[in-house]
């Protein structure tokens, strides 16, 4: 699951949805996404102590993935599109995920070990995707989790631990016992170090070729 893949067929959506904002300028939506992240990693947080947070968690992660969304395209249609405005939309989006992912790290939903190696994975895949593109590369948002996947799951994910909670319904997996909340970070936690694995290979095999190429011009 990469809706990486999918970037064409979602700015078909995101097109006639961006022209309210057209007049805004691109880094306050970037700051807004930033805004939801903190305020949905809270209301994981919160969820602790009432379910309800889950379904805030939910509307805040919406929030984050639209306007996250919306300012690379408003930059892009109003001809505006910058190297710092790409810089501030990468940097808050790491902090972005810190926070979400922190808030469930830090909830009754998640032991402490799972979520750090949740978030682990998560930095280490968006770390790996621009070190590619630091040595020439290119930015590399392949593998089998890619940030557009994680923000689907963040919505979903939620959704499902606040009906498990209304029915309270529980998992135990071989005698773990565990919750939907924390299979998802499990899966962050495999899933990103795995596509860590892959951004990096791919970017060894580039500088690979490109030393061999360098070397037979030589010859």
């Amino acid at each position: 699951m990469v809706l990486n893949n999918y970037r064409k067929q979602a700015d078909v959506l995101l097109i006639p949805l961006s022209k309210p904002f057209r007049n805004v300028n691109p880094d306050t939506l970037t700051w807004i996404a930033f805004i939801s992240a903190i305020l949905a990693g809270i209301s994981f947080f919160l969820s602790s102590e009432s379910s309800i947070f889950l379904l805030i968690a939910f509307v805040f992660v919406l929030s984050n993935a639209f306007f996250d969304a919306m300012d690379g395209r408003i930059a892009k249609l109003r001809g505006i599109a910058s190297e710092r405005g790409d810089f501030l939309d990468h940097v808050l989006d790491r902090y972005a995920d810190a926070f979400m992912l922190g808030g469930i790290t830090f909830s009754a939903y998640c032991r402490d070990w799972i979520g750090i190696l949740a978030m682990l994975g998560v930095i280490f895949a968006s770390y790996m995707g621009t070190q590619a593109h630091a040595v020439g590369a290119g930015r590399d948002y392949g593998g089998i989790l890619g940030r557009a996947d994680r923000l689907v799951f963040l919505m979903v994910f939620p959704i499902i631990q606040f009906f498990s909670d209304i029915f309270g319904f529980s998992l135990n997996i071989y005698g773990f016992s565990t919750n939907f909340l924390e299979l998802m970070m499990i899966w962050f936690a495999l899933a990103g170090h795995i596509t860590a694995l892959q951004r990096a290979h791919r970017a060894w095999r580039w500088l690979s070729q490109r030393k061999f190429e360098e070397f037979s011009r030589k010859r």
